[in-house]
């Protein structure tokens, strides 16, 4: 598992990250604002606020958090396969 070491909030609804293996960069996660309880980080305090949970998740309150397998798949543009070479993923349809 890839773990977020650090946050650190920008402007423009910019989160910069570090993660376990090295990887860093920039996520924008503007497109959420506003939107159900993504409506809290209008309060830019509140989104400043950013935490890193006990399972890596970045967290804002009890309320709001993002999966840090996610984000990092967004960030390096991988895979769940390339990121999880060993999951076994076999689909069942009804």
């Amino acid at each position: 598992m890839i773990n977020i070491n650090k946050v650190r909030p920008l402007e423009h609804y910019q989160l910069e990250l570090e993660f376990s293996d090295g990887m860093t960069g920039v996520i924008d996660v503007s497109s959420y604002v506003g939107s159900g309880v993504f409506s809290a980080w209008l309060d830019k305090n509140f989104f400043n606020n950013v935490q890193i949970g006990e399972s890596s998740e970045l967290k804002w309150g009890d309320d709001i958090d993002l999966c840090p397998d996610a984000l990092y798949m967004k960030l390096t543009g991988k895979s769940v396969e390339e990121v999880f070479p060993t999951i076994d993923v076999e689909l069942d349809y009804a």
